[in-house]
């Protein structure tokens, strides 16, 4: 996750995190990324099921009743565990999260229990009632995904009507009063939305937007022809970059977040050091506390049925269940191999990204895209766009 507002307008400096000792249990939330300690976030897909029919869906989402998911009493012996483990964020996911009703009475609990509690929802079943509801027990953050305008995004999630239901959902959690914002995953098929979707942050007010780069996996595996060439990830970033400097520029600063590829970092520092060279070097130091990529590290998941992942998009390979031992046991048991890597991935990654001048705050990028397309999960990732001459 790269803060392009934070790193490239300046919103945060090096000394903001450096003031609450940058462990997870003192920061801001918006100051999470720059963790020494690194507790992970957690997402957790509290179902499989959803009301719509995303193409690029990790989770292999559909709009029918599955027995396998943990039950109310579960969930919460689950909270009790991420709680007593320290971790600071609990994401709330699916499927469509929404279609659970014990959703509430969970994210209520975990607030209680000390964490932060977000969700990640397409937006088309937050009723003004369950907006108030989600206000009520403290949630902190409501995710809403849209990939474009009306008819992009409808195409993408396979249901007529759902960018209008999205717009609605927007628009009753800001009358209830909670932070809400866009997540885009960006791809060939709707790179040109790029713009609408700021021009939607500004006309609509809305605070913040991540715009994801495409992970092969669920049904997004079907997607690999249609992700951006390197060229065409450099052009997108750019644009994020101008228009986040554009609004803020204008009075009306959003937080704009990359996600799920860190060569963002050396490309925007490489960028500010023609234009800005003084801000280029507080923003490497921010770079350096980022660390890249967490996978296995400061981000883990929990599917539905108890299986404990990597990270949300690494469903192939399970590290164990929280209904046989608990997250924190798992998650710090590096006898199994690949966790054990994972902590320490900076030692096992091969070829140029053994050799970038960049490892250090990119930590190799996403190895599950690396295997998707290679069969090697210390091969480079492929959607690194930076050049050799950059990373020498």
């Amino acid at each position: 996750m790269i803060g392009i507002s934070k790193l490239y307008c300046g919103t945060v400096e090096p000394s903001d995190a450096l003031r609450y000792g940058r462990m997870s249990s003192k920061l801001p939330s918006h100051l999470l990324q720059f963790s020494r300690d690194k507790r992970p976030v957690v997402v957790w897909n509290i179902t499989r099921r959803c009301n719509l029919k995303c193409v690029h869906c990790y989770a292999h989402a559909e709009d029918i009743p599955f027995d396998n998911e943990l039950s109310t009493e579960e969930g919460k012996r689950l909270i009790d565990d991420l709680s007593q483990f320290g971790v600071p964020v609990l994401l709330f996911s699916g499927g469509e999260p929404l279609v659970r009703k014990d959703l509430p009475e969970l994210a209520s609990y975990a607030v209680k229990k000390g964490m932060r509690a977000v969700i990640s929802t397409n937006g088309t079943l937050i009723t003004p009632q369950i907006a108030r509801t989600l206000k009520d027990i403290g949630l902190s953050y409501v995710g809403i995904s849209i990939d474009g305008m009306e008819e992009i995004n409808d195409r993408f999630r396979g249901i007529k009507g759902a960018f209008k239901s999205a717009l609605k959902g927007i628009e009753n959690c800001k009358s209830a009063g909670i932070k809400v914002g866009l997540r885009f995953t960006i791809n060939k098929l709707n790179a040109t939305e790029i713009p609408p979707v700021f021009d939607l942050l500004e006309d609509m007010d809305i605070p913040r937007v991540c715009f994801y780069h495409l992970v092969y996996a669920g049904r997004g595996s079907k997607l690999v022809d249609e992700d951006l060439s390197h060229d065409e990830s450099r052009k997108a970033v750019d644009l994020i970059i101008d228009r986040t400097k554009e609004l803020h520029e204008k009075g009306k600063p959003k937080e704009v977040l990359t996600v799920d590829n860190h060569a963002d970092g050396p490309y925007l520092y490489l960028r500010l050091l023609k234009e800005n060279p003084e801000r280029a070097q507080e923003v490497l130091e921010l770079l350096k506390m980022n660390e890249g990529n967490n996978s296995g590290r400061g981000i883990g998941c929990i599917s539905w049925d108890g299986e404990v992942y990597a990270d949300q998009f690494w469903r192939h390979y399970s590290f164990g269940n929280i209904k046989d031992r608990p997250f924190s046991e798992i998650w710090t048991d590096t006898t199994e191999p690949l966790m054990k890597k994972l902590k320490e991935k900076k030692k096992y990654v091969k070829d140029r990204c053994a050799t970038c001048r960049w490892l250090d705050i990119c930590a190799g990028n996403f190895r599950v895209r690396a295997e998707a397309v290679t069969g090697d999960v210390w091969a480079p990732d492929p959607a690194c766009y930076l050049t050799d001459e950059e990373i020498t």
